[in-house]
C-alpha cells in the first residue's frame, strides 16, 4: 500500500486554497517528497507530517512553481530541524537551477546543516528494495529539459499465512523472518519448516505514477500503463485546448483520456488552475473516465491495488468549495 499525501494542488501561482506543486508518497520506511513549490513547508505542518524522514525528494522539473520550497525548507533545517542527509533526485537541467538557489541564495558559503546529494537521474530505475522499485519516465513539458514522472511499484510478494504457522508450531521470530525470505527453518522437534509450508501463492502489488506538468500524453500511456493511481496534471479545460498546447499543459479532457487508453484504475487530477470551478474540472474528465477524483490541498489518499481511497480531507463535500476566479492564472 502506498499512501500519498497532497501539500499543492494549484498550477503556477497559488490561490486561496491551493498551493503550490508538493506531494509527499509514503511506504513502509520511506517518504518521498516529489516537488517543493514555495510554501511546502508550512504544509508539511499543517498535514502533521512534520520534518522527520524527509530525506528523499524527487522533483519533476525544474520550473520555480515545482522547486522554490527548497530555499524555505534548507533554510528551516539550518536553524531548527536536524537530518542526517537529504537526497535531492532531478534531471541535470533541474539540478542546476536546484544548485544555484541552495548553494548561491541560501546557503552562500555555509555549509548544509546535513550531508546534501543532487543526484541526478535518467529514464529507468532509481531506487529499488526488497519491496519496492521506483522508476523514472520522460515527460515532455514546454521550456523544461530533462522532466520526469515517477512510478512506485511494489514487488510481487507472496503473504505469509500467520494461522498456517500457528498450525505448524513455527514459533514468533527469526524464523518466521527467515522463511519469508524464502529459507527452510528446523524446529526443536526435528521437523523442517519450508516457505511453501507457509507462504500464500504470489500476489501483485500496489503501483502509483506521479507526473508533474505535462504537454502530451502520447508518449505517457505505456510508462503508466494499468497502474492503480495515476497522479496527473489537469491545468485547462476543453475550450482552451489551444492554449493548453501553447503552454505544454494538458486539459481534464486529455488527462482523462490518458487513463482511459493507459487501463488505468483511478485518475486524481492536480494543478488545477484557479481560473475553473473544480466541480466543471471533475465533471469534464468523468465524463470519460468515470474514476477520477480532484485533489485539494491536505488530501490523503491511500492507493492499494486495485483500489484508491480518500482517507483524510476537509469536511465539505467536493461539489462545496470553489476556487475564485483569475483569468490572469
Amino acid at each position: 500500500m502506498f499512501e500519498i499525501v497532497f501539500l499543492g494542488t494549484s498550477a503556477s501561482a497559488p490561490s486561496v486554497r491551493r498551493g503550490l506543486s508538493a506531494q509527499i508518497v509514503m511506504y513502509r520506511q520511506y517518504r518521498f517528497l516529489v516537488d517543493c513549490g514555495e510554501g511546502t513547508q508550512r504544509q508539511l505542518l499543517r498535514s502533521r507530517l512534520g520534518f522527520k524522514r524527509l530525506d528523499k525528494i524527487l522533483l519533476t522539473h525544474g520550473h520555480l512553481d515545482h522547486i522554490l520550497g527548497l530555499a524555505g525548507l534548507l533554510s528551516t533545517f539550518m536553524r531548527w530541524e536536524t537530518i542526517e542527509q537529504m537526497e535531492i533526485y532531478g534531471g541535470r537541467a533541474t539540478l542546476d537551477r536546484v544548485h544555484d538557489l541552495l548553494y548561491k541564495v541560501v546557503l552562500r558559503g555555509a555549509k548544509p546543516p546535513m550531508a546534501l546529494r543532487l543526484v541526478e537521474i535518467r529514464p529507468g530505475c532509481v531506487m529499488q528494495d526488497q519491496h519496492l522499485e521506483l522508476t523514472a519516465f520522460p515527460v515532455t513539458h514546454r521550456g523544461a529539459s530533462g522532466c520526469f514522472g515517477f512510478l512506485f511499484r511494489e514487488k510481487p510478494h507472496r503473504p505469509f499465512l500467520d494461522d498456517r504457522a500457528e498450525a505448524l508450531g513455527v514459533p514468533r521470530g527469526p524464523e518466521r523472518k527467515h522463511l519469508v525470505a524464502g529459507q527452510s527453518v528446523a524446529l526443536p522437534d526435528g521437523r523442517v519448516i519450508a516457505p511453501d509450508d507457509v507462504l500464500g501463492p504470489v500476489e501483485q502489488g500496489a503501483s502509483l505514477a506521479v507526473v508533474g506538468d505535462a504537454g502530451r500524453i502520447d508518449d505517457l500511456v505505456e510508462a503508466v500503463r494499468g497502474v492503480d493511481a495515476l497522479v496527473i496534471e489537469a491545468t485547462y479545460m476543453k475550450q482552451e485546448a489551444e492554449m493548453a498546447l501553447q503552454y505544454g499543459h494538458l486539459t481534464a479532457t486529455q488527462a482523462a483520456m490518458l487513463a482511459q487508453q493507459a487501463n488505468v484504475r483511478q485518475l486524481i487530477l492536480t494543478h488545477v488552475s484557479r481560473r475553473y470551478h473544480e466541480k466543471d474540472i471533475l465533471a469534464e474528465a468523468q465524463a470519460l473516465f468515470p474514476a477520477t477524483m480532484v485533489a485539494r490541498d491536505l488530501y490523503r489518499y491511500s492507493v492499494r491495488r486495485d483500489q484508491t481511497v480518500l482517507t483524510e480531507g476537509p469536511e465539505e463535500p467536493q461539489a462545496a468549495v470553489e476556487e475564485e476566479f483569475d483569468v490572469s492564472a
